[in-house]
């Protein structure tokens, strides 16, 4: 599988990703933004420091000078660009994956992603170094004006003192959650607050029980109000109600979406075609604009500038915003939510039980030898139902639904089913991996 994928670039270090690779990942970037200055931050992840440095390198010998931020959460990086107004940035991070991998994000002016299959192609193009002065580095903390950033999408007044277990996962929510609690009136309950990208206390990915476990039983033992887990770079936020059970993301973007929606009636709110269809439903109930998009949160983002939208997330729990220059943050996510829940006298567990109309299976990943042939089958075994193909198949009946997409990075066939009752949910699940034998 090349390193060079999607959305950005990841791989294993040292065997797929390496201090040669990163130099000239520095170079072609650099050539790609015609910047004077990039800027670059990197997380806690073990090989972050080796592989800055050969970034930086890459950066400075196509003479490009250098903003080196530190240790930072990814969306610090995109506020960089986009709301500070620096020219292009690079994180070095490999999000919520295991602790061997590494990998760069990388943006430029306006908030335009590079894709890692884009600066695939420029790095085979690399021309010999010519002689130039080489760039200069310096060193900025941009994180009180990042804070600062952050917290204006909340009325700090109206914020309860609720008593929060964050599970910083020893990924970057361990320096940044601090220096919230100083501004806010919560009570953190602090688990895994130590930098380390050895990840000791469980994998990076909240989206694995054995992630949610520990805060799902600090929620219970310490009586907390609720629990949030980050990920590693804190790009994405799940939540833990007071019983201690796991909130689907797409629930909480209905959360996040009303009270963007009581801002600014009417507005568009960014799904993607394998949230339920609750989601859409409670939109057009509360008086917004429901806009589908292609999982993927440089999908979501694309969609929320091309149509207008105010807010929009995905099942991975990434949450993107307008006025977060289009880009996502787990921070903006978590204080939304701390005042919306504010604004109910009612437990967590209540607050979204009217959201679980449906019932739904966790996304099924079936390894497939012929994804194409696996996708004519799907569209002639259910012909007789609405199909859309926007991304994958997606199949439409009147008291169920799927959607059949192949992976961008794996051999992987990804399969979603919800269904009005538990008894049609199994029958249809059932149906579909035995068509796929």
């Amino acid at each position: 599988m090349s390193i060079f994928r999607s959305y950005d670039i990841r791989g294993t270090y040292p065997d797929q990703l390496n201090e040669e690779i990163a130099y000239k990942i520095g170079r072609a970037f650099a050539r790609r933004s015609k910047a004077s200055e990039i800027t670059v931050g990197n997380d806690m992840r073990l090989s972050g420091p080796v592989l800055k440095k050969a970034l930086i390198r890459g950066i400075t010998d196509e003479g490009v000078n250098v903003k080196d931020i530190g240790l930072v959460p990814v969306d610090a990086v995109y506020s960089s660009v986009g709301i500070f107004g620096d020219e292009a940035a690079v994180m070095i991070t490999a999000s919520h994956n295991p602790k061997e991998y590494n990998g760069f994000k990388m943006v430029l002016k306006g908030m335009n992603w590079v894709r890692g299959l884009e600066l695939e192609e420029d790095i085979k193009k690399l021309p010999g170094l010519e002689k130039k002065q080489k760039g200069n580095v310096r060193k900025e903390d941009i994180i009180p004006k990042y804070i600062n950033h952050v917290l204006s999408f909340v009325e700090i007044n109206k914020i309860k003192p609720f008593k929060v277990v964050v599970d910083a996962g020893n990924g970057m929510a361990g320096k940044i959650i601090p220096i919230l609690e100083k501004r806010l009136p919560i009570k953190v309950i602090p688990l895994n607050f130590e930098l380390d990208g050895n990840f000791p206390a469980h994998p990076s990915n909240p989206l694995l029980p054995e992630s949610q476990k520990q805060a799902s039983e600090a929620v219970l033992e310490k009586n907390a109000d609720f629990g949030v887990i980050f990920d590693g770079d804190t790009d994405r936020v799940f939540f833990i109600d007071e019983k201690g059970k796991f909130v689907r993301a797409d629930i909480t973007l209905l959360l996040l979406a009303r009270l963007f929606l009581k801002k600014e009636p009417g507005s568009g709110i960014v799904y993607n075609v394998i949230c339920s269809h609750i989601v859409p439903e409670m939109i057009k109930k509360w008086g917004g604009k429901p806009i589908i998009s292609k999982v993927g949160f440089v999908n979501i983002s694309r969609n929320l500038r091309e149509k207008n939208g105010i807010m929009g997330g995905e099942l991975s729990a990434h949450y993107s915003f307008r006025d977060n220059a289009y880009a996502d943050s787990g921070f903006i996510a978590f204080l939304i939510l701390l005042q919306e829940l504010s604004a109910y006298d009612k437990k967590l567990s209540e607050i979204v039980k009217p959201f679980n109309k449906y019932v739904k299976t966790d996304e099924i990943n079936l390894k497939l030898d012929n994804i194409p042939m696996a996708l004519e089958k799907i569209k002639q075994e259910f012909k007789d139902g609405k199909i859309d193909e926007l991304d994958g198949i997606t199949v439409n009946y009147d008291n169920w639904w799927f959607n059949a997409r192949p992976s961008n990075t794996e051999p992987l066939l990804r399969i979603t089913v919800e269904a009005d009752s538990e008894t049609v949910l199994n029958t249809n699940k059932n149906r579909i991996l035995e068509l796929l034998k």
